[in-house]
């Protein structure tokens, strides 16, 4: 027995797979697609490794869309974060005993009572009302706008500041809302 490999192409002839005129057609063949390459300058397109490249591909991009969602969220937990240690830190105390101040929070009519000094506050855009994890708190309206800018849902009544001087051309100028319009 002999220790030299043999090809697969004298394996065949030598089990009798395949003739000698075969092998040889074949060797030809693959003979003149050498050739033809090499005059036209053309490589062979490797289909396995094309395939797996366009597969890695698919993956890093897959992998980047995931990465770039991962941040998304974590910058949005950060946001939030910053918005509850806002509304903590800036809270106004409401007076269980004082006036009731009523405001809209999605269609839906809402209550809160706060002294006369914070109603009036709220009603000249001094402060604001904002909403978290199911709480109404009042804060000030910079306080408000900050917030508002982490996240818009949060603030739930922030009043345009009112002018004390009212305008030359306004016609309702002289008649004044009464103090004790209370709905």
């Amino acid at each position: 027995m002999t220790n030299k490999k043999l090809s697969l192409q004298e394996q065949l002839l030598k089990a009798g797979l395949a003739s000698a005129a075969q092998a040889k057609s074949v060797k030809s063949e693959k003979h003149k697609q050498t050739q033809l390459q090499r005059k036209n300058n053309v490589t062979a397109v490797d289909e396995a490794k094309a395939l797996a490249l366009k597969t890695q591909a698919e993956k890093v991009a897959k992998d980047r869309e995931l990465n770039q969602l991962r941040q998304q969220q974590e910058e949005q937990k950060q946001l939030l974060a910053q918005v509850k240690q806002l509304i903590e830190l800036n809270r106004q105390e409401t007076d269980a005993d004082g006036t009731a101040y009523h405001f809209n929070d999605q269609n839906k009519m809402k209550t809160l009572y706060v002294s006369e000094a914070m109603r009036t506050a709220l009603m000249n855009g001094r402060s604001a009302i904002v909403k978290w994890d199911g709480k109404y708190e009042v804060v000030s309206s910079d306080v408000a706008n900050k917030i508002s800018e982490r996240d818009k849902a949060s603030v739930v009544l922030l009043n345009c500041a009112v002018e004390n001087n009212p305008s030359e051309n306004d016609p309702y100028a002289n008649y004044q809302i009464p103090d004790d319009l209370i709905w």
